[in-house]
């Protein structure tokens, strides 16, 4: 039997998955690595961390295949982040995240060189202080001498396919977040580059998700168990991969995917690329050789869990039964879950997360239920503005808040689209290990890879349709908050 690989590197830890050519999962692994936060707004990791938990990882999954034979490797990973490697391969520093804040200046700088309107008509979004872009600016401008020993800037997810490989190489979904890529001519925007005194000689090969990039080198073939020259695949970002793991592409037109982790997401495919001209919306090629739209709420299931914390003495049960006794729009509480900052539509930093309407008349269930219905319409208000460009029939639903019926309901009513859950969802790991289908050749393309390991889908509870009622409201509040944080 033919076994395929997929890895993920998240922003908490390594998963790995080992399926067969019908989707099943033979063997799951896990690796944890710590998250650094040297100063406020700064997040990094240690690459070598990362190559640690991928040792750990590929062990312990070969160690629990007794039978078949490992065709392929996929990768996926946390997009944006940036690993400096000298001429011999070495990480430089550590790796600045995601969600790292540290380069606010050098956002600002980019769109005074290259006008907002020209950077999204090129790029497909606006300059955003998380994107791999700005973080080589800073290095640039605040390390001088590191700056000159750089030999490439790998994404996360390609470093670990350097490790196994020695290739410097990327693809196309991950790449369009770096924000240096013509989206359309899915090519390195050498223009844009000159403009800003960089090289496209700094960012490795581009191409598409499902292409081999090279075999396994011998030292790790002996680490994991596995044949030298086993086909590594280049895999896709992390929402574009999670999305291939459902199904979610063009090959199904108008069905999108939702997650409701600890941020949600909302991820709709395109054929051809369309950029929200006010960049609200993030454009970025998908792993399946066509686009997608994505608009990201950062704290979704986040901010259930804060409020968990804050009643250590109640379960997540008992608040969620709590909050479907409570009525709807909490007795006119709102909650605005801004507790990271925000992305869509907003990308603004800054913004911090409120209760707002509280009155002596409210109590915890009061408190749960707004902050349910407050990340609904968030997301309600990030579909509104991605509507313009294109829209879904309907949204398969994934990640640990799609447990909740009421939260199903509320976003059913919101959204006014169908909703599904997903039984047996891997996430980004499932995706990688389907686009090494594809490059191992145990299919022929991504539609047939795609048809043979499709998910079952279930119908979410009955939508509440009078929750849209409150969109308005929130957005008025939403509004305030924006006026007072700009003006600071």
């Amino acid at each position: 039997m033919k076994v395929v690989l997929g890895l993920d590197l998240g922003t908490s830890g390594l998963k790995g998955v080992a399926l067969d050519p019908k989707g099943q999962k033979l063997a799951e692994a896990r690796a944890p690595y710590p998250l650094h936060v040297p100063r406020p707004g700064w997040t990094e990791q240690d690459p070598h961390d990362w190559a640690r938990a991928l040792r750990e990882v590929l062990q312990a999954l070969t160690v629990q295949l007794s039978q078949g034979e490992v065709v392929a490797i996929g990768l996926s990973g946390q997009m944006h982040g940036a690993v400096f490697l000298d001429r011999e391969g070495q990480p430089l520093l550590p790796a600045p995240l995601w969600n790292d804040q540290r380069t606010a200046e050098e956002v600002r700088w980019i769109e005074e060189v290259v006008p907002r309107p020209e950077l999204i008509r090129r790029t497909g979004n606006p300059a955003i202080t998380g994107f791999q872009l700005p973080k080589i600016l800073w290095l640039r401008r605040q390390h001088p001498d590191l700056f000159r020993r750089v030999y490439k800037v790998l994404l996360p997810k390609d470093y670990l396919g350097y490790l196994l490989t020695g290739s410097l190489a990327t693809e196309y979904s991950d790449a369009s977040g770096v924000a240096a890529m013509a989206i359309r001519e899915k090519a390195w925007d050498e223009d844009l580059l000159g403009a800003l005194g960089l090289s496209s000689a700094l960012f490795p090969e581009l191409g598409e998700s499902h292409r081999v990039v090279g075999g396994l080198r011998p030292e790790w073939a002996s680490v994991a168990g596995l044949k030298a020259g086993t086909p590594v695949v280049a895999g896709a970002g992390d929402n574009a991969a999670a999305a291939i793991g459902l199904g979610v592409s063009r090959y199904r037109q108008g069905v999108g995917s939702l997650s409701l982790g600890t941020s949600g997401v909302i991820f709709l495919p395109l054929e051809e690329p369309m950029a929200d001209p006010e960049g609200r919306i993030h454009l970025f090629c998908h792993a399946d050789g066509a686009y997608h739209l994505l608009g990201v709420t950062l704290s979704a299931a986040g901010s259930l869990e804060w409020l968990r914390g804050i009643f250590p003495e109640a379960s997540l049960e008992t608040l969620l039964k709590e909050a479907e006794r409570a009525p709807l729009g909490a007795l006119g509480l709102y909650f605005l879950p801004f507790l990271a900052g925000e992305r869509s539509p907003y990308l603004e930093p800054r913004l911090r997360g409120a209760f707002l309407g509280l009155s002596l008349a409210h109590e915890r269930s009061h408190l749960v239920r707004a902050v349910l219905e407050g990340v609904a319409l968030s997301l309600g208000v990030v579909y509104e503005a991605m509507r313009s460009l294109a829209q879904a029939e309907g949204f398969l639903v994934t990640g640990g808040g799609s447990a909740s019926d009421l939260w199903l309901s509320l976003l059913g009513g919101i959204l006014q689209v169908p909703l599904y859950r997903v039984v047996g969802e891997e996430g980004a790991a499932r995706g990688a290990a389907i686009l090494a289908m594809v490059g191992g050749g145990v299919y022929q393309d991504l539609e047939a890879a795609l048809k043979a390991t499709r998910l079952a889908e279930v119908a979410a509870p009955q939508a509440i349709p009078e929750a849209r009622e409150l969109l308005s409201g929130y957005e008025a509040w939403v509004a305030l908050f924006l006026e007072r944080y700009r003006r600071a």
